[in-house]
């Protein structure tokens, strides 16, 4: 019991004393957000030197009556990093009873930039979608919203295309699809998105493959030169079987190009450039053709 006073004396005496030590203190930086948006993260704590007594050192290694200091930026996009140094005289009011030997963080690093808001067509990604066999898609591919706005910094909404793509999941279908589909964006945009989430919906149907010969029409051709050795191309397209009648009407109105542009004569494998395909039909496949002149 003498042995357990005495070092319970001691212990008290020990912690009435001054003493120094590293801490980490939370941090929080307080910017004008209604106008401002950070491009990284920003700190969230801070390691200081600081001297104090004992007992309050204790407490707060242990995390106990820690405060969350405040770091107030006043011209965001002026402000790139802070100096360590630079840091006691804007904390010092904020630790009570202790003081600030030193910082040990070297530098903080901040980059912000101007909050923006744009908004961007959405457009589906079907490299995922599949059909069973016999089937395909027989209809345009509607969006609900076509659009979403995209809220985060101006350099990186101003670089973006004016196109969004939201990949759909692995599908295998047979029957007409309608479905919900979240706008995914690299988490290191930081780009709020409103809404989150899009209907993609069309109609799936038995289809069938039929192969046209089509005129071929030469553009850019050399003055000079009269004949080519291509006049047609074989292309194959995907429609619905119900609308197969129609569908080859239309395709045979079809305009498909062959480009000579700075091409000197001689003897080329081209693909031919089709015009817009009709609401419904895809492409099956293209022939390549050999153009000399």
């Amino acid at each position: 019991m003498c042995f357990l006073a005495a070092a319970v004396f001691w212990l008290f005496s020990a912690f009435n004393k001054n003493y120094a030590t590293e801490v980490r203190f939370p941090l929080q930086v307080v910017y004008n957000e209604s106008r401002f948006i950070p491009v990284k993260n920003l700190p969230t704590e801070l390691r200081l030197n600081v001297s104090g007594n004992g007992w309050d050192l204790f407490r707060k290694s242990l995390g106990v009556s820690l405060p969350e200091l405040t770091l107030n930026i006043e011209r965001p996009l002026e402000l790139k990093k802070i100096p360590g140094a630079a840091l006691p005289p804007l904390l010092a009011s904020q630790l009570g009873g202790l003081a600030i030997n030193y910082v040990v963080n070297d530098t903080l690093s901040l980059q912000f930039d101007e909050r923006d808001t744009h908004t961007f067509r959405i457009e589906p990604d079907l490299t995922d979608v599949w059909f069973r066999e016999g089937f395909g898609r027989i209809s345009v591919v509607r969006v609900s919203p076509d659009s979403a706005r995209l809220e985060g910094p101006r350099a990186i909404l101003h670089r973006m295309a004016d196109v969004v793509k939201v990949k759909m999941s692995k599908l295998t279908l047979d029957e007409n699809y309608k479905g919900e589909v979240q706008i995914v964006l690299p988490d290191s945009l930081k780009l709020v998105v409103n809404p989150p989430v899009v209907t993609v919906m069309f109609e799936v149907g038995a289809i069938e493959t039929i192969a046209l010969q089509l005129p071929v029409e030469i553009i850019n051709r050399p003055v000079a030169v009269k004949n080519f050795s291509v006049d047609s191309a074989r292309i194959s397209f995907r429609v619905a079987r119900a609308h197969r009648t129609r569908m080859e009407t239309e395709l045979k109105q079809l305009v498909v190009r062959v480009d000579l542009k700075d091409k000197p004569r001689g003897t080329y494998k081209m693909l031919p450039v089709l015009s817009r395909l009709p609401d419904g039909v895809e492409l099956a496949a293209i022939d390549s053709l050999e153009v000399r002149f």
